[in-house]
């Protein structure tokens, strides 16, 4: 395996793991309704937990509101189980075919938590994106412990991996950064 292959498979393995954290951090809730908060839900669909977002439009059509509207009107009612069985704390409201969230406002110590668990998050991406650097160096080593690469090829391959992963974990922090301040000055 040529060093270009490790190194552009371990810089998509790092983006990969800065979509997770990116997908994480929707469901973090600032000061304004974000139909991120709930895309993770999943909703008893006929058996199947199948994803909220698959099964209705979700809109903010106000600062602290939520709106979600079923594309079947027989699964509201599986919804509303759903939303009231997550870790959201917020009761939904069935309208007719709609169902509202009201979203209260954050008092500061949950802001605070809020804070706290986006941080752990940004810590369990870095993880992740040095474990791939690990394992790409590994990778690297073996090659030249093979003779496949030479002592020169190594030590560019490792700068360069070296580079993404400061790359990654710059992004990881600026995400993490971007999140705590939405959520303590909303």
């Amino acid at each position: 395996m040529p060093t270009q292959k490790v190194i552009s498979e371990s810089k998509s393995k790092m983006q990969k793991a800065l979509d997770v954290l990116q997908d994480e951090l929707k469901a973090f809730r600032g000061g304004r309704a974000n139909p991120g908060l709930v895309d993770h839900l999943k909703v008893e669909y006929y058996g199947n937990p199948t994803p909220l977002k698959s099964l209705a439009t979700i809109s903010a059509p106000e600062a602290d509101i939520l709106m979600i509207k079923p594309f079947d009107p027989a699964s509201t009612k599986d919804i509303e189980k759903a939303i009231k069985s997550s870790d959201l704390s917020i009761a939904p409201i069935v309208e007719g075919k709609f169902i509202r969230l009201n979203i209260p406002p954050l008092s500061e110590e949950r802001r605070k938590q809020l804070v706290q668990q986006a941080k752990q998050a940004g810590e369990q991406a870095k993880i992740s994106v040095r474990s791939i650097r690990r394992d790409a160096n590994k990778s690297l080593e073996q090659q030249q412990k093979d003779k496949v690469i030479t002592e020169d090829d190594l030590q560019s391959a490792k700068k360069q991996i070296d580079d993404i992963t400061k790359e990654s974990t710059d992004k990881v922090d600026s995400l993490v950064g971007h999140k705590s301040s939405e959520i303590m000055n909303s």
